[in-house]
């Protein structure tokens, strides 16, 4: 068997390269992306956390904690 085949399958090949390597391209870039949406949707997991249990502290310390009376103003 010989190699060569017809232009029209050549070209049909080198046309199914480039988007094969622009498919592959695209894949290693939503690769390396995913670690960094990973990494930033844990944090802001973690800040919500923090702020949620400040807000709990805040407002049991407002309950608990007597009120300050005002000084009048003259």
């Amino acid at each position: 068997m010989t190699d060569s085949h017809s232009k029209s399958r050549q070209r049909a090949e080198i046309a199914f390269g480039k988007l094969q390597s622009q498919y592959l391209a695209r894949s290693r870039a939503v690769e390396e992306i995913d670690p960094t949406v990973r990494a930033r949707e844990e944090k802001t997991s973690r800040l919500r956390e923090a702020r949620e249990a400040k807000e709990l502290q805040d407002r049991l310390t407002a309950v608990t904690a007597p009120a300050m009376k005002r000084k009048k103003k003259m």
